[in-house]
């Protein structure tokens, strides 16, 4: 489904990622770890097109698209979160999910200031939609709140809904159970697990490691930029590279 080829962003001197390759199949839960600093956001803001690659190969469902921008890729079926909450905390919980369907409604100003019948059963059905992604997600009851009166674990499955309101064939997840308790973090395992289950294909950034050995298919390692290893999570874990990486060589 999205397969990265020697993929490259360098920030002035300082090199980001560094040819870097990673296929991700369809169906499957695939995650990125790697310390503080290896280029795991870089690499996840390269593919959703918030940076543009200094060199390299992005092809998404057989198609380059390597440079487009975020709203093209929504387009294209491919959504995101964000390590740090994107939430509009002066609309409603709702209205938030509703938003990440923004490109399939009608946004003709013409239709919008006449309130056409059309318009307004189109607006319906996004806002049943969104309250059955808040369901799905596990913050229904929040579905009459304000989004400031929701917990920081309940934004964090909002923002989910928002992203799953694209109706994406791929989501990347930066960082979900960060900042989250032993709790929060179980419920957003289940329901990554529960998303896969849909048909969606996951990426996965994440420092929760046993998080992600629980739900990983693959695990590509990044360090220092660089593609340090990937594989399952049982070759992962005993990998002394990954080991020396994290723990120091001593280890």
């Amino acid at each position: 489904m999205l397969s990265i080829q020697n993929l490259s962003k360098t920030f002035g001197g300082v090199k980001a990622v560094q040819n870097v390759s990673i296929s991700i199949k369809e169906g499957t839960i695939h995650s990125v770890i790697g310390p503080n600093g290896a280029g795991k956001t870089t690499l996840f803001n390269l593919v959703t097109g918030v940076y543009t690659p200094t060199s390299g190969e992005i092809m998404f469902r057989n198609e380059d698209v390597a440079g487009m921008s975020p709203d093209q890729l929504a387009c294209r079926g491919m959504s995101r979160t964000f390590q740090n909450l994107q939430v509009c905390m002066n609309m409603s919980a709702i209205e938030n999910v509703m938003v990440g369907a923004h490109l399939r409604l009608n946004r003709s100003l013409i239709a919008g200031m006449l309130r056409l019948p059309s318009l307004r059963r189109a607006d319906a059905l996004c806002r049943d939609e969104a309250a059955e992604l808040m369901q799905f997600v596990g913050v229904g009851k929040y579905v009459g709140a304000a989004a400031n009166q929701m917990s920081y674990g309940a934004l964090k499955r909002l923002e989910i809904a928002r992203a799953l309101a694209v109706k994406p064939k791929i989501l990347l997840l930066d960082e979900p159970a960060a900042g989250l308790n032993h709790t929060e973090t179980g419920e957003i395992e289940v329901l990554i697990h529960k998303v896969a289950q849909s048909g969606v294909t996951v990426v996965l950034v994440e420092h929760d490691m046993k998080l992600v050995m629980n739900l990983s298919d693959t695990i590509t390692v990044l360090d220092y930029g660089k593609k340090l290893a990937e594989g399952t999570p049982a070759a992962v874990r005993a990998n002394p590279a990954v080991v020396a990486a994290y723990l120091g060589a001593a280890a």
